[in-house]
Protein backbone atom coordinates (compact mmCIF):
# COMPACT_ATOMS: atom_id res chain seq x y z
CA UNK A 1 0.00 0.00 0.00
CA UNK A 2 1.42 3.63 -0.91
CA UNK A 3 1.90 6.23 1.85
CA UNK A 4 -0.71 8.07 0.73
CA UNK A 5 -3.03 5.15 0.98
CA UNK A 6 -1.63 4.00 4.42
CA UNK A 7 -2.21 7.38 5.72
CA UNK A 8 -4.88 7.50 8.33
CA UNK A 9 -5.16 11.33 7.74
CA UNK A 10 -5.98 10.59 4.43
CA UNK A 11 -8.37 7.77 4.87
CA UNK A 12 -10.13 9.89 7.54
CA UNK A 13 -10.55 12.64 5.00
CA UNK A 14 -11.85 10.14 2.07
CA UNK A 15 -14.66 9.18 4.17
CA UNK A 16 -15.62 11.94 5.57
CA UNK A 17 -15.58 13.86 1.46
CA UNK A 18 -17.87 10.39 0.78
CA UNK A 19 -19.90 11.31 3.70
CA UNK A 20 -20.35 14.94 2.72
CA UNK A 21 -20.64 13.62 -1.01
CA UNK A 22 -23.34 11.27 -0.26
CA UNK A 23 -25.48 14.28 1.97
CA UNK A 24 -24.87 16.63 -0.43
CA UNK A 25 -26.12 13.72 -3.15
CA UNK A 26 -28.89 13.01 -1.20
CA UNK A 27 -29.92 17.06 -0.83
CA UNK A 28 -29.53 17.66 -4.61
CA UNK A 29 -31.58 14.28 -5.59
CA UNK A 30 -34.59 15.90 -3.23
CA UNK A 31 -34.34 19.45 -4.76
CA UNK A 32 -34.04 18.38 -8.34
CA UNK A 33 -37.20 16.00 -7.79
CA UNK A 34 -39.05 18.52 -5.72
CA UNK A 35 -38.16 21.26 -8.15
CA UNK A 36 -39.47 19.29 -11.55
CA UNK A 37 -42.52 18.35 -9.24
CA UNK A 38 -43.11 22.02 -8.62
CA UNK A 39 -42.70 23.16 -12.23
CA UNK A 40 -45.28 20.11 -13.71
CA UNK A 41 -47.82 21.31 -10.50
CA UNK A 42 -47.65 25.30 -11.72
CA UNK A 43 -47.42 24.12 -15.69
CA UNK A 44 -50.85 22.17 -14.81
CA UNK A 45 -52.08 24.72 -12.84
CA UNK A 46 -51.55 27.08 -15.86
CA UNK A 47 -53.13 24.54 -18.39
CA UNK A 48 -56.21 24.94 -16.50
CA UNK A 49 -56.27 28.40 -15.91
CA UNK A 50 -55.78 28.70 -19.28
CA UNK A 51 -58.82 25.76 -20.51
CA UNK A 52 -61.16 28.35 -18.07
CA UNK A 53 -60.12 31.22 -19.71
CA UNK A 54 -60.68 30.15 -22.64
CA UNK A 55 -64.29 28.35 -21.84
CA UNK A 56 -65.26 32.23 -20.11
CA UNK A 57 -64.28 33.61 -24.07
CA UNK A 58 -66.59 30.99 -25.97
CA UNK A 59 -69.19 31.95 -23.04
CA UNK A 60 -68.81 36.09 -23.58
CA UNK A 61 -68.44 35.83 -27.57
CA UNK A 62 -71.08 35.63 -30.25
CA UNK A 63 -69.77 32.86 -32.56
CA UNK A 64 -66.52 30.90 -32.74
CA UNK A 65 -65.85 32.80 -36.43
CA UNK A 66 -65.93 35.80 -33.64
CA UNK A 67 -62.98 34.03 -31.87
CA UNK A 68 -61.47 33.05 -34.97
CA UNK A 69 -61.11 36.26 -36.11
CA UNK A 70 -59.60 38.18 -33.03
CA UNK A 71 -56.64 35.63 -32.06
CA UNK A 72 -55.32 38.28 -29.90
CA UNK A 73 -57.83 37.50 -27.48
CA UNK A 74 -56.17 33.91 -26.46
CA UNK A 75 -52.79 34.62 -28.29
CA UNK A 76 -52.12 37.33 -25.74
CA UNK A 77 -53.15 34.58 -23.15
CA UNK A 78 -50.49 32.21 -24.21
CA UNK A 79 -47.63 34.41 -23.96
CA UNK A 80 -44.54 32.33 -25.24
CA UNK A 81 -43.96 30.02 -28.54
CA UNK A 82 -43.77 27.03 -26.15
CA UNK A 83 -47.74 26.79 -26.04
CA UNK A 84 -50.26 25.56 -27.62
CA UNK A 85 -54.01 25.54 -27.91
CA UNK A 86 -56.87 23.45 -30.29
CA UNK A 87 -60.14 24.04 -30.08
CA UNK A 88 -62.08 21.48 -32.30
CA UNK A 89 -65.98 20.37 -32.71
CA UNK A 90 -67.75 17.12 -32.52
CA UNK A 91 -65.92 16.13 -35.82
CA UNK A 92 -62.40 16.72 -34.88
CA UNK A 93 -62.35 19.54 -37.24
CA UNK A 94 -59.88 22.31 -35.89
CA UNK A 95 -61.69 25.35 -35.14
CA UNK A 96 -59.23 27.64 -33.13
CA UNK A 97 -55.58 26.68 -33.02
CA UNK A 98 -52.33 28.29 -32.01
CA UNK A 99 -49.45 26.06 -32.62
CA UNK A 100 -46.33 27.95 -33.19
CA UNK A 101 -44.28 24.40 -33.56
CA UNK A 102 -46.83 23.33 -35.92
CA UNK A 103 -47.07 19.84 -33.52
CA UNK A 104 -49.78 17.38 -35.36
CA UNK A 105 -53.27 17.39 -33.50
CA UNK A 106 -52.89 15.11 -30.26
CA UNK A 107 -55.50 12.10 -30.30
CA UNK A 108 -57.29 12.03 -27.27
CA UNK A 109 -59.85 9.75 -25.85
CA UNK A 110 -63.65 10.42 -24.64
CA UNK A 111 -64.68 12.14 -21.10
CA UNK A 112 -66.67 14.58 -19.52
CA UNK A 113 -64.12 14.96 -16.68
CA UNK A 114 -60.86 17.74 -17.16
CA UNK A 115 -58.09 15.73 -17.95
CA UNK A 116 -54.14 16.30 -17.44
CA UNK A 117 -51.28 14.16 -19.63
CA UNK A 118 -48.47 13.56 -21.40
CA UNK A 119 -48.21 13.65 -25.11
CA UNK A 120 -44.92 11.36 -25.12
CA UNK A 121 -45.28 11.63 -29.34
CA UNK A 122 -44.49 15.44 -29.12
CA UNK A 123 -42.79 16.02 -25.83
CA UNK A 124 -45.50 18.44 -24.69
CA UNK A 125 -47.92 18.22 -21.74
CA UNK A 126 -51.91 18.38 -22.20
CA UNK A 127 -54.82 19.10 -20.65
CA UNK A 128 -57.87 19.03 -22.39
CA UNK A 129 -62.04 19.55 -21.44
CA UNK A 130 -65.30 18.69 -23.09
CA UNK A 131 -67.69 21.62 -22.97
CA UNK A 132 -71.01 22.68 -24.90
CA UNK A 133 -71.31 25.81 -26.84
CA UNK A 134 -74.34 26.75 -28.75
CA UNK A 135 -75.64 22.88 -28.05
CA UNK A 136 -72.45 21.65 -29.70
CA UNK A 137 -69.54 19.95 -28.05
CA UNK A 138 -66.70 21.07 -28.19
CA UNK A 139 -63.15 19.84 -27.20
CA UNK A 140 -60.34 22.59 -25.28
CA UNK A 141 -57.27 21.25 -25.39
CA UNK A 142 -54.12 23.69 -24.18
CA UNK A 143 -50.14 22.28 -24.21
CA UNK A 144 -47.50 23.68 -23.61
CA UNK A 145 -43.77 21.53 -24.22
CA UNK A 146 -41.02 20.19 -22.44
CA UNK A 147 -38.27 21.21 -24.19
CA UNK A 148 -37.64 24.42 -22.44
CA UNK A 149 -38.39 22.82 -19.20
CA UNK A 150 -36.48 19.61 -19.78
CA UNK A 151 -33.62 22.00 -20.68
CA UNK A 152 -33.41 24.32 -17.23
CA UNK A 153 -33.85 20.54 -15.63
CA UNK A 154 -30.38 19.36 -17.05
CA UNK A 155 -28.61 22.69 -16.28
CA UNK A 156 -30.12 22.68 -12.81
CA UNK A 157 -28.55 18.95 -12.29
CA UNK A 158 -25.54 19.71 -14.07
CA UNK A 159 -24.80 23.07 -11.48
CA UNK A 160 -26.39 20.32 -8.64
CA UNK A 161 -23.72 17.99 -9.92
CA UNK A 162 -20.87 20.48 -10.08
CA UNK A 163 -22.04 21.54 -6.90
CA UNK A 164 -21.61 17.89 -5.72
CA UNK A 165 -18.01 17.52 -6.69
CA UNK A 166 -16.90 20.60 -5.25
CA UNK A 167 -18.17 19.86 -1.93
CA UNK A 168 -16.79 16.90 -2.12
CA UNK A 169 -13.40 18.30 -2.91
CA UNK A 170 -14.20 20.97 -0.41
CA UNK A 171 -15.17 18.19 2.47
CA UNK A 172 -11.79 16.42 1.90
CA UNK A 173 -9.49 18.66 2.02
CA UNK A 174 -11.15 20.21 5.44
CA UNK A 175 -11.80 16.75 6.22
CA UNK A 176 -7.56 16.34 6.17
CA UNK A 177 -6.74 19.04 7.81
CA UNK A 178 -9.22 18.55 10.69
CA UNK A 179 -7.62 15.12 10.60
CA UNK A 180 -4.61 16.04 10.84
CA UNK A 181 -5.43 18.10 13.33
CA UNK A 182 -7.04 15.72 15.58
CA UNK A 183 -4.13 12.87 14.95
CA UNK A 184 -1.84 15.21 16.54
CA UNK A 185 -1.65 13.91 20.00
CA UNK A 186 -1.10 10.37 18.25
CA UNK A 187 1.66 12.33 16.42
CA UNK A 188 3.34 13.67 20.12
CA UNK A 189 2.50 10.31 21.23
CA UNK A 190 4.39 8.20 18.50
CA UNK A 191 7.70 11.04 19.26
CA UNK A 192 7.39 9.93 23.08
CA UNK A 193 7.66 7.18 22.38
CA UNK A 194 10.64 7.18 19.59
CA UNK A 195 12.68 8.88 22.80
CA UNK A 196 12.39 4.87 24.44
CA UNK A 197 14.81 2.41 23.87
CA UNK A 198 17.03 -0.26 25.96
CA UNK A 199 18.87 2.39 27.68
CA UNK A 200 15.49 4.61 29.34
CA UNK A 201 13.17 1.86 29.78
CA UNK A 202 12.28 3.64 32.33
CA UNK A 203 10.38 6.29 30.66
CA UNK A 204 6.84 6.47 29.88
CA UNK A 205 4.32 8.17 27.95
CA UNK A 206 2.64 11.34 29.37
CA UNK A 207 -1.10 10.83 29.16
CA UNK A 208 -2.41 13.41 31.13
CA UNK A 209 -2.75 15.96 27.99
CA UNK A 210 -4.19 13.17 25.78
CA UNK A 211 -7.94 13.31 24.75
CA UNK A 212 -9.59 10.74 26.43
CA UNK A 213 -9.88 8.27 23.58
CA UNK A 214 -6.10 7.89 23.64
CA UNK A 215 -5.69 8.07 27.49
CA UNK A 216 -6.55 4.07 27.43
CA UNK A 217 -4.07 3.19 24.77
CA UNK A 218 -1.22 5.19 26.47
CA UNK A 219 -1.93 3.30 29.96
CA UNK A 220 -1.64 0.28 27.87
CA UNK A 221 0.99 1.25 26.41
CA UNK A 222 2.43 2.35 29.75
CA UNK A 223 2.00 -1.27 31.12
CA UNK A 224 3.49 -3.08 28.35
CA UNK A 225 6.71 -0.56 28.84
CA UNK A 226 6.81 -1.81 32.33
CA UNK A 227 6.49 -5.30 30.97
CA UNK A 228 9.28 -4.95 28.98
CA UNK A 229 11.14 -3.13 31.56
CA UNK A 230 10.69 -5.76 34.45
CA UNK A 231 11.72 -8.75 31.69
CA UNK A 232 14.76 -7.08 30.41
CA UNK A 233 16.29 -6.68 34.37
CA UNK A 234 14.89 -10.01 34.92
CA UNK A 235 16.84 -11.52 31.49
CA UNK A 236 19.91 -8.55 32.64
CA UNK A 237 19.56 -10.72 35.90
CA UNK A 238 19.71 -13.83 34.31
CA UNK A 239 22.57 -13.22 32.16
CA UNK A 240 24.15 -12.07 35.53
CA UNK A 241 22.99 -15.21 37.26
CA UNK A 242 24.22 -17.54 34.69
CA UNK A 243 27.66 -16.18 34.31
CA UNK A 244 28.02 -16.75 37.90
CA UNK A 245 26.37 -20.29 38.42
CA UNK A 246 28.80 -21.18 34.95
CA UNK A 247 31.96 -19.07 36.56
CA UNK A 248 31.94 -21.71 39.90
CA UNK A 249 32.70 -25.15 38.13
CA UNK A 250 34.56 -23.96 35.78
CA UNK A 251 36.91 -22.09 38.78
CA UNK A 252 36.94 -25.41 40.67
CA UNK A 253 38.11 -26.96 37.54
CA UNK A 254 41.03 -24.50 36.72
CA UNK A 255 41.81 -24.49 40.16
CA UNK A 256 42.17 -27.84 40.99
CA UNK A 257 43.88 -28.57 37.61
CA UNK A 258 46.37 -25.87 38.24
CA UNK A 259 47.00 -27.08 41.74
CA UNK A 260 47.61 -30.56 40.60
CA UNK A 261 49.97 -29.77 37.68
CA UNK A 262 52.24 -27.81 40.06
CA UNK A 263 54.62 -31.42 40.48
CA UNK A 264 53.65 -34.33 39.81
CA UNK A 265 51.25 -36.77 40.96
CA UNK A 266 50.73 -40.21 41.81
CA UNK A 267 47.91 -42.28 39.59
CA UNK A 268 45.41 -41.99 42.34
CA UNK A 269 45.62 -38.22 42.41
CA UNK A 270 45.04 -38.10 38.84
CA UNK A 271 42.07 -40.07 39.43
CA UNK A 272 40.66 -38.38 42.34
CA UNK A 273 41.16 -34.83 39.96
CA UNK A 274 39.50 -36.51 37.27
CA UNK A 275 36.66 -37.76 39.12
CA UNK A 276 36.03 -33.88 40.81
CA UNK A 277 36.32 -32.80 37.12
CA UNK A 278 33.38 -35.44 36.67
CA UNK A 279 31.33 -34.19 38.98
CA UNK A 280 31.86 -30.69 37.67
CA UNK A 281 31.07 -31.54 34.13
CA UNK A 282 28.05 -32.91 34.93
CA UNK A 283 26.46 -30.32 37.08
CA UNK A 284 27.39 -28.10 33.81
CA UNK A 285 25.39 -30.74 31.60
CA UNK A 286 22.33 -30.41 33.88
CA UNK A 287 22.40 -26.50 33.71
CA UNK A 288 22.55 -26.58 29.95
CA UNK A 289 19.39 -29.21 29.45
CA UNK A 290 17.35 -27.32 32.53
CA UNK A 291 18.56 -24.08 30.03
CA UNK A 292 17.53 -26.07 26.95
CA UNK A 293 14.44 -27.18 28.03
CA UNK A 294 13.42 -23.95 29.12
CA UNK A 295 14.34 -22.41 25.95
CA UNK A 296 12.35 -24.71 23.94
CA UNK A 297 9.27 -24.60 26.49
CA UNK A 298 8.90 -20.82 25.73
CA UNK A 299 8.94 -21.62 22.11
CA UNK A 300 4.66 -20.16 20.72
CA UNK A 301 4.84 -23.49 18.83
CA UNK A 302 5.31 -25.81 21.97
CA UNK A 303 3.39 -28.79 22.17
CA UNK A 304 2.43 -31.26 24.76
CA UNK A 305 0.63 -34.78 24.83
CA UNK A 306 -2.07 -34.63 27.62
CA UNK A 307 -3.37 -37.84 28.70
CA UNK A 308 -5.42 -38.91 31.63
CA UNK A 309 -3.00 -39.55 34.45
CA UNK A 310 -3.69 -41.42 37.46
CA UNK A 311 -2.51 -39.25 40.56
CA UNK A 312 -2.06 -41.74 43.16
CA UNK A 313 -0.08 -43.93 40.60
CA UNK A 314 1.96 -41.56 39.37
CA UNK A 315 2.83 -40.05 42.63
CA UNK A 316 3.67 -43.55 44.29
CA UNK A 317 6.20 -43.98 41.28
CA UNK A 318 7.57 -40.62 42.57
CA UNK A 319 7.58 -41.44 46.25
CA UNK A 320 9.73 -44.97 45.51
CA UNK A 321 12.12 -42.84 43.26
CA UNK A 322 13.11 -40.46 46.36
CA UNK A 323 12.36 -43.12 48.76
CA UNK A 324 16.17 -43.72 50.17
CA UNK A 325 17.13 -39.35 49.48
CA UNK A 326 14.38 -39.13 52.22
CA UNK A 327 14.78 -41.60 54.47
CA UNK A 328 19.07 -40.27 54.41
CA UNK A 329 17.18 -36.68 55.00
CA UNK A 330 14.80 -38.50 57.48
CA UNK A 331 11.74 -37.49 56.44
CA UNK A 332 8.68 -38.79 55.78
CA UNK A 333 6.92 -39.32 52.16
CA UNK A 334 3.27 -39.28 52.21
CA UNK A 335 1.13 -40.14 49.37
CA UNK A 336 -2.63 -38.45 49.62
CA UNK A 337 -3.15 -37.89 45.79
CA UNK A 338 -6.21 -39.39 44.21
CA UNK A 339 -8.19 -38.22 41.20
CA UNK A 340 -7.07 -37.98 37.22
CA UNK A 341 -5.46 -35.41 35.93
CA UNK A 342 -5.32 -34.19 32.31
CA UNK A 343 -1.41 -33.27 31.85
CA UNK A 344 1.87 -34.34 29.74
CA UNK A 345 3.24 -37.41 32.10
CA UNK A 346 6.71 -36.89 31.56
CA UNK A 347 6.75 -33.18 31.90
CA UNK A 348 4.22 -33.83 35.01
CA UNK A 349 6.99 -36.22 36.27
CA UNK A 350 9.35 -33.63 35.95
CA UNK A 351 7.60 -30.86 37.75
CA UNK A 352 6.49 -33.25 40.30
CA UNK A 353 10.17 -34.53 40.72
CA UNK A 354 11.93 -30.98 41.14
CA UNK A 355 9.13 -30.28 44.07
CA UNK A 356 9.87 -33.11 46.14
CA UNK A 357 13.47 -32.89 45.60
CA UNK A 358 12.97 -29.18 46.45
CA UNK A 359 10.96 -30.42 49.54
CA UNK A 360 13.72 -32.78 50.62
CA UNK A 361 16.31 -30.46 50.48
CA UNK A 362 14.67 -28.02 52.65
CA UNK A 363 12.49 -29.64 54.81
CA UNK A 364 12.70 -30.36 58.32
CA UNK A 365 14.39 -33.67 59.48
CA UNK A 366 12.13 -35.76 61.00
CA UNK A 367 9.37 -34.12 59.53
CA UNK A 368 6.92 -35.03 56.58
CA UNK A 369 6.83 -34.23 52.49
CA UNK A 370 2.59 -34.58 51.89
CA UNK A 371 1.50 -34.81 48.38
CA UNK A 372 -2.38 -33.82 47.71
CA UNK A 373 -4.79 -33.05 45.09
CA UNK A 374 -7.96 -31.34 45.01
CA UNK A 375 -10.46 -29.94 42.65
CA UNK A 376 -11.23 -25.92 42.87
CA UNK A 377 -12.86 -23.86 40.17
CA UNK A 378 -12.43 -26.68 37.20
CA UNK A 379 -8.95 -27.05 37.79
CA UNK A 380 -7.00 -30.16 39.20
CA UNK A 381 -4.34 -28.27 42.30
CA UNK A 382 -1.59 -30.81 43.19
CA UNK A 383 0.07 -29.96 46.39
CA UNK A 384 3.40 -30.75 47.82
CA UNK A 385 4.21 -29.49 51.23
CA UNK A 386 6.73 -30.17 53.51
CA UNK A 387 7.69 -28.58 56.92
CA UNK A 388 10.63 -26.35 57.83
CA UNK A 389 11.74 -23.14 57.82
CA UNK A 390 9.18 -20.56 56.08
CA UNK A 391 10.30 -18.65 52.95
CA UNK A 392 9.91 -14.03 53.82
CA UNK A 393 7.45 -13.15 52.41
CA UNK A 394 9.45 -10.45 49.86
CA UNK A 395 11.22 -13.94 48.35
CA UNK A 396 7.94 -15.40 47.14
CA UNK A 397 7.32 -13.45 43.97
CA UNK A 398 10.70 -13.97 42.39
CA UNK A 399 10.92 -17.51 43.95
CA UNK A 400 10.53 -18.99 40.12
CA UNK A 401 12.81 -16.74 38.66
CA UNK A 402 16.13 -18.75 37.26
CA UNK A 403 18.83 -18.88 39.53
CA UNK A 404 17.14 -16.76 42.30
CA UNK A 405 18.46 -17.69 45.76
CA UNK A 406 16.63 -16.54 48.79
CA UNK A 407 19.60 -17.36 51.13
CA UNK A 408 22.62 -18.57 51.84
CA UNK A 409 21.55 -20.94 53.11
CA UNK A 410 19.58 -22.45 49.67
CA UNK A 411 22.70 -21.88 47.16
CA UNK A 412 22.47 -25.18 46.59
CA UNK A 413 21.06 -25.68 43.22
CA UNK A 414 20.95 -30.07 43.53
CA UNK A 415 20.37 -31.71 40.51
CA UNK A 416 18.58 -28.97 38.40
CA UNK A 417 21.07 -26.34 38.07
CA UNK A 418 19.51 -23.67 40.02
CA UNK A 419 16.40 -24.08 37.52
CA UNK A 420 14.03 -26.33 39.44
CA UNK A 421 11.21 -24.03 40.24
CA UNK A 422 11.92 -22.37 37.01
CA UNK A 423 11.03 -25.75 34.77
CA UNK A 424 8.34 -26.02 37.20
CA UNK A 425 6.52 -22.52 36.16
CA UNK A 426 7.26 -23.39 32.44
CA UNK A 427 5.69 -27.09 32.91
CA UNK A 428 2.83 -25.31 34.02
CA UNK A 429 2.36 -22.47 31.57
CA UNK A 430 2.88 -25.28 29.04
CA UNK A 431 -0.25 -26.80 30.48
CA UNK A 432 -1.89 -23.12 30.45
CA UNK A 433 -2.21 -23.54 34.44
CA UNK A 434 -0.64 -21.88 36.70
CA UNK A 435 1.76 -22.54 39.94
CA UNK A 436 1.58 -20.76 43.17
CA UNK A 437 3.52 -21.47 46.30
CA UNK A 438 2.79 -20.81 50.23
CA UNK A 439 5.08 -20.40 53.16
CA UNK A 440 4.27 -19.95 56.88
CA UNK A 441 5.82 -21.28 60.21
CA UNK A 442 3.47 -24.56 59.15
CA UNK A 443 5.82 -25.00 56.54
CA UNK A 444 6.24 -24.08 52.45
CA UNK A 445 3.48 -25.86 49.93
CA UNK A 446 3.59 -25.52 46.18
CA UNK A 447 0.49 -25.82 44.57
CA UNK A 448 0.24 -27.03 40.60
CA UNK A 449 -3.28 -26.24 39.23
CA UNK A 450 -4.11 -28.16 35.77
CA UNK A 451 -7.11 -27.24 33.42
CA UNK A 452 -9.44 -29.80 33.37
CA UNK A 453 -9.92 -31.49 30.15
CA UNK A 454 -12.92 -29.68 28.90
CA UNK A 455 -11.18 -26.05 29.23
CA UNK A 456 -7.45 -27.36 27.75
CA UNK A 457 -6.64 -26.56 24.61
CA UNK A 458 -3.42 -28.04 23.42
Amino acid sequence: MSKIGSSLSVRLAVMFALVSTLLLGSIGFYLYYSLQRELIWRDDQSLLGRLEHMQALLSDSDSIATLRNRPQLYANMLGNQDSLLWVLDSEGEVLISVNPADLPLPTLGQSDQSQLGFDKDHQARLAWRYVEYEQQPLLLIAGKQLEPRNQMLAAYKLKLLLAMAAGALAAFMLGWLVSRRGLRPVRLLARQAETIDVQRLHRRLNTAHLPRELQTLGSTLNQMLARLEGGFEQLSRFSEDLAHEIRTPLSNLMGHTEHTLRKPRSTEEYESLLASHQEEYERLARMVDSMLFLARAEQPKASINRQALDLNELVEQLCEYFEGVAEDEDMLLLNQAEGTVWADPDLLRRALANLLANALRYGRAGGAVVISSSVEQGHCVVRVHNQGMPIGPEHLPRLFDRFYRCDASRTNSGNTGGLGLAIVRSIMQLHEGRVQVESDEGGTAFMLAFPEKTEAVD
